[in-house]
């Protein structure tokens, strides 16, 4: 018979993954949560390394840790912060209810 436990939410979200990935996937999990409010990121791209993988890393980490963020890229250095809550605004006429 299988054990039953209780475990939280967050170590739900990262313990399944394993191996390499998952090393990369808590590295940038660690980048996005040193960030407070007001504050961004950078990150430079490494001789061998891209910036769409490390944008495509960045992403990967925010939606496992349930977080929303923006990215710009300059040259070879990516910026990131955490996106306001609100989501981005909607353009057009708002719909009637």
């Amino acid at each position: 018979m299988p054990q039953f436990r209780t475990v939280s939410l967050d170590e739900a979200r990262t313990k399944p993954a394993s191996g390499k990935r998952a090393e990369l996937l808590q590295e940038y999990a660690g980048y996005l949560d040193r960030l407070t409010a007001g504050q961004a990121g950078s990150l430079k791209a490494a001789p061998g390394e891209t910036t769409q993988a490390i944008r495509r890393r960045l992403g990967a980490a925010a939606k496992s840790a349930g977080k929303q963020i923006s990215v710009r890229r300059s040259e070879d250095t990516i910026y990131f912060w955490i996106a306001d809550e609100r989501g981005p605004r909607k353009r057009g006429r708002p719909r009637k209810v």
